[in-house]
């Protein structure tokens, strides 16, 4: 989930528009009181989009309390701002700020800025060896998959696969933001390469096939509960 914290209205709902139409589950904000309304509800997100010019509490102030709390000090910040002085980029960098995109931005870039930073952070903090989803299993240290405790023989990118979806369950993922994230590359008519490997898995998974789910129109995701 990636929330954004933006005032103005209309931007915000064309990059949620946006991102929500390139794989994403994303909400907005038009203040910092809500955005800290729903984390201190339990609902941590992935990454957050923040708008430095806002008419209540500036997003630099923002930054600086999401740094200062144990819970939000590691969530991805990418600062959001129609400002673009020297200043302003090394103040929120300062603050712990991932990223800085200056308006207006293309939503492509955007969207290209928040992929990068995720893979980054994701590697960064992710101490996890084990992941479980049903009967699969997949330990990262040994590079090894299980359906049911028995070893299952992947290729390399099937486990790469496997294991991408499996650490983000119940996001959808498009076949053109899998061909980004774990083959490096986009070309038109390629996302056959996304469902090829799709089917090998789940023939490869058998009773665990189930973990995988298509997204009708859209892509593929890992199932939350099975």
């Amino acid at each position: 989930m990636i929330y954004y914290v933006e005032d103005d209205m209309s931007i915000r709902e064309l990059v949620l528009y946006t991102l929500r139409n390139t794989g994403f589950q994303a909400l907005g904000f038009e203040d910092g009181k809500s955005l800290f309304t729903m984390i201190k509800a339990g609902n941590i997100p992935r990454l957050i989009l923040l708008d430095i010019m806002l008419s209540e509490e500036d997003g630099l102030d923002i930054l600086k309390k999401l740094r200062e709390d144990s819970v939000t000090r590691k969530i991805p910040v990418i600062m959001v701002t129609a400002k673009d002085t020297e200043y302003d980029k090394v103040t929120g960098l300062d603050l712990g700020a991932d990223d800085y995109i200056a308006k207006p931005f293309g939503m492509m870039e955007l969207v290209a800025r928040i992929k990068a930073v995720l893979r980054r952070t994701d590697d960064d903090n992710d101490d996890k060896e084990i992941y479980e989803l049903g009967p699969v299993s997949v330990d990262v240290k040994c590079h090894v998959a299980k359906v049911n405790g028995e070893v299952i023989e992947l290729t390399h990118k099937e486990f790469e696969l496997l294991l991408f979806l499996m650490k983000h369950p119940g996001e959808v993922f498009t076949r053109d933001a899998l061909l980004e994230l774990l083959w490096d590359y986009s070309f038109t008519g390629e996302t056959r390469t996304v469902d090829a490997h799709i089917r090998t898995l789940r023939m490869k998974l058998g009773e665990g096939a189930d973990i995988i789910e298509t997204v009708r129109g859209t892509g593929y995701k890992a199932r939350v509960k099975i």
